[in-house]
């Protein structure tokens, strides 16, 4: 596998990890790891460590709890495996990298800051889900936003858009990037990606990665994003 296609994969499940484990709600093993917080929406996650079998398959399902659990596909092999379970398709993402080489110009109409209070832990979790569909709940940013680095974008100082940055080992993760449907086309996602850009590049990054929706791909293809892999992301009921 390709470094930053590994580093990009990492990245993210250590997102999830990190934001379950305030929590004691991950549990990890050698062919496959889930995350779920009870009673939350976010992050309930099962993925696998290398190809998937149908013995793997069943173990894993065995060993999640009830409710419903999205598979992310990145593996070589075992989509049908997944499907045959029950897997039902939801969203597809693209695993993106840009090498990190310059700043980037930005508009200044946003004002950003840096969640690190319960009231603003309210805001971000508040409209997170207007943009996304789903939930990443209050409580996990109280616990995590030592270790996460949450951001809430501000315009006439109410908040119109977030964005997620996770460092590791000279890579910056940019995740949960979206804006509220009323501030849309309007060049604020351009906006909060060439702040948190310019963020990982003060704090030494050498690469950014992330997984776009296919709305967003086209603004970070035209920012330098190079596309790498793909995920589909499978959602199984127990």
């Amino acid at each position: 596998m390709d470094p930053i296609v590994k580093a990009n994969i990492n990245n993210l499940v250590d997102v999830w990890r990190t934001a379950s484990r305030p929590f004691n709600a991950c549990v990890e093993g050698p062919a496959f790891s889930w995350c779920s917080v009870p009673g939350l929406e976010w992050p309930n996650k099962l993925w696998f460590n290398g190809d998937i079998t149908e013995e793997v398959m069943r173990t894993a399902l065995d060993s999640i709890p009830s409710g419903k659990m999205v598979i992310p596909y990145w593996n070589t092999t075992g989509e049908e495996i997944i499907i045959a379970h029950g897997g039902v398709k939801g969203s597809e993402q693209a695993g993106m990298s840009l090498k990190l080489e310059r700043p980037f110009h930005t508009e200044n109409r946003l004002l950003f800051r840096a969640v690190n209070t319960p009231a603003d832990a309210a805001l971000w979790a508040g409209i997170y889900p207007q943009a996304f569909g789903y939930s990443i709940d209050q409580k996990i940013l109280e616990a995590t936003y030592s270790c996460l680095r949450y951001y809430l974008a501000l315009l006439d100082g109410q908040p119109v858009g977030t964005a997620i940055l996770h460092l590791q080992d000279g890579i910056a993760g940019i995740h949960g990037v979206g804006v509220i449907p009323a501030a849309r086309r309007k060049g604020f996602a351009n906006e909060i990606m060439a702040f948190v850009l310019n963020e990982s590049i003060a704090l030494n990054a050498g690469y950014a990665t992330l997984q776009a929706s296919q709305m967003g791909k086209g603004i970070y293809l035209d920012m330098g994003f190079e596309e790498q892999f793909s995920i589909r992301n499978y959602a199984v009921h127990k």
